[in-house]
């Protein structure tokens, strides 16, 4: 008995000292003016608990109330659209739908110069769902190969195809901080773009490794994820959200935007997206070509044909050459 009551007790305190770092965290970064301020006098105050309350339960009792007041007063912040954002974030999508037209207004198509220096373009688009012939998948790396960012391009029988990216919106002088991620930092994005702006980015001027897989979707299957996109694109352009590392990243935004009877079954590597290539391949879910994997993967790898078309109108194309259509 007093073994379990000593695990239950050295549990409650590991819950607590989590739940006390976190809240230290949403003070620091998303308390509005002097947020290290407000975070030291918590530590304070939480040690001022430890040392001169008596009782194990009351000690515990006030570390977890104090930190939900935290989280009570941090789930009453709200996200806005209106705020001095990025140039390359400057504008968000949304999509006018009658019946098989779709038009989607401010598609991102920026003319780069490097990474940075860019002119920002913002068009119009008018396709039709008819006209959706499938969907590939595009998994960019910058660094670890655990964590990556998909984008999803749709393929249209009379139109260049569109890419939709999940990313994080940052104000002017903003940059991207994975802890401040998991905070109330950025606001989500749905960046709709041309191949040229969102892919080319990443191959041509970021030098970043990018793999082209086209999953095995029936075109009635794109239309309807197309769908889905375009629904979250509108909502967002109505009802801004937050970025969370986690639970509303680039990777769980896409299973999260599906009514949840069509959502895939949860698996760690909707996460850990790096491996989402390798979790398409045993799902059975890209095109293979009889491949292995490490052979899919290896003949997936567009940087270099990327660089090669450049600003070449059949950039789509170029890239694709050489990749499985089909098993």
């Amino acid at each position: 008995m007093k073994l379990l009551r000593f695990t239950l007790y050295a549990l409650a305190w590991v819950a607590a000292a989590l739940c006390a770092t976190w809240a230290f965290g949403a003070l620091y970064f998303d308390f509005p003016k002097g947020g290290a301020f407000a975070a030291i006098l918590f530590v304070i105050a939480l040690l001022a608990i430890v040392i001169f309350v008596r009782g194990k339960l009351l000690k515990l009792g006030i570390i977890f109330g104090a930190c939900a007041l935290v989280a009570a007063w941090w789930l009453t912040l709200k996200p806005s659209n209106d705020r001095a954002w990025q140039p390359d974030v400057a504008q968000t999508a949304w999509a006018e739908i009658n019946g098989d037209e779709v038009t989607i207004h401010n598609v991102r198509n920026c003319d780069y110069r490097t990474a940075t220096d860019f002119t920002p373009h913002w068009e119009t688009r008018t396709v039709w769902l008819s006209q959706i012939t499938g969907m590939d998948v595009a998994i960019n790396y910058w660094g670890s190969p655990w964590i990556a960012h998909p984008i999803v391009s749709f393929q249209f029988a009379d139109a260049l195809p569109l890419c939709f990216s999940i990313e994080t919106r940052k104000t002017i002088g903003q940059q991207y901080s994975t802890l401040e991620g998991f905070y109330r930092q950025y606001t989500l994005i749905y960046i709709v773009a041309d191949e040229r702006d969102c892919i080319r980015l990443r191959t041509n001027y970021r030098r970043e490794d990018v793999y082209l897989y086209h999953t095995l979707a029936s075109p009635a299957q794109a239309r309807e994820r197309f769908r889905e996109y375009v629904a979250t694109v509108n909502a967002l352009h109505e009802n801004p959200r937050w970025y969370n590392a986690v639970t509303s990243n680039c990777t769980t935004s896409i299973r999260a935007q599906r009514a949840v009877k069509l959502r895939a079954p949860w698996d760690w590597r909707i996460l850990l997206n790096g491996k989402a290539d390798e979790m398409l391949y045993q799902d059975h879910a890209i095109a293979t070509g009889g491949l292995t994997f490490t052979e899919l993967k290896q003949r997936s790898l567009i940087n270099d044909r990327a660089r090669a078309a450049d600003q070449d109108p059949n950039f789509s194309s170029i890239i694709r050459e050489g990749l499985p259509r089909s098993d």
